[in-house]
């Protein structure tokens, strides 16, 4: 039987760059997108009943695992939430799939999220993994919060700063951030373990992901007060899961937030911290089933 990890990936021309991906399965179109420090990776757990069910794309974002590294602009605008959302509906298209499902997590889940808002007709139905509203949760900061997402924060001082220190042992980094949530790496495979160190090493990797976090902490931002000025609303079905071990729930109201940018709104704790497809695959398939409907 052909697994998640020797399934090619394709690089397929998108917005202008090229998106790396993983494809099988067979049914409606579900796109997965991974989160901070990852690749697509993330979804090897679940992949296998994934795929029973629907044509699943899992890609990695502009910046991480094999997608191309654009240069940085100025205005951090090369990798705004809008910019990696464009990336994700030309991939779309470039498969013949012009409406399609989500399932998304982390940094993926807030390219999810400017992708319904921009691209509406685009996305059927959305289910997103441990996060709040970006806006909310910069302007709802605490100690607590930052303590617990420092990344947030250091990731966004000005070049070269980070970027020079993640490239002196990108792989420490990488195991910094992901050991340092509850259960540590214990919930990590080994082959998965070794395709994050493996990108983690790539050229521009680094950089990648600071812009991400600078982006969402200027122009993200820019874009997202100018939208719930102008009335933008989520208005497909949305189920929002986070970790009952984790940051998220413990610092924020997770559905009220959601309730409050989106019109119909779902969703509650799972057993885990961060990393629900792989701390609780069997967990997030059940949801997964009953929201997306083959359960």
């Amino acid at each position: 039987m052909t697994t998640f990890f020797d399934l090619p990936v394709r690089r397929i021309a998108a917005n202008g760059i090229e998106i790396a991906a993983r494809v099988d399965g067979s049914g409606p179109p579900l796109l997965l997108l991974h989160g901070h420090p990852q690749t697509h990776a993330i979804w090897h757990r679940v992949w296998p009943e994934l795929t029973r069910h629907r044509s699943c794309v899992a890609a990695d974002l502009r910046g991480y695992g094999d997608s191309d590294k654009p240069a940085a602009s100025p205005d951090h605008s090369a990798h705004s939430k809008r910019e990696m959302a464009a990336d994700m509906i030309g991939l779309m298209r470039a498969l013949g799939h012009e409406r399609f499902e989500v399932l998304a997590h982390d940094r993926g889940a807030r390219v999810a999220h400017r992708l319904a808002l921009d691209h509406p007709a685009a996305v059927s139905r959305m289910m997103l993994l441990d996060i709040a509203p970006t806006l909310d949760m910069y302007e709802g900061t605490t100690r607590a919060f930052a303590q617990a997402y420092f990344h947030w924060f250091w990731l966004i001082q000005p070049a070269p700063l980070p970027e020079t220190m993640i490239e002196r042992d990108p792989v420490f980094y990488l195991r910094s951030v992901m050991g340092g949530r509850p259960g540590g790496l214990a919930h990590f495979s080994a082959e998965a373990m070794a395709e994050y160190e493996r990108a983690a090493r790539l050229p521009g990797w680094a950089a990648g992901l600071c812009e991400d976090y600078r982006a969402s902490a200027t122009l993200d931002l820019e874009h997202d007060r100018a939208g719930r000025t102008a009335g933008e609303r989520l208005r497909l079905p949305l189920r929002v899961l986070w970790g009952e071990r984790g940051a998220v729930g413990r610092n924020f109201d997770v559905l009220a937030l959601w309730r409050a940018v989106a019109d119909e709104v779902s969703g509650g704790p799972l057993p885990g911290a961060h990393y629900l497809a792989e701390e609780c695959p069997d967990a997030l398939l059940a949801q997964a089933g009953a929201f997306f409907g083959w359960r």
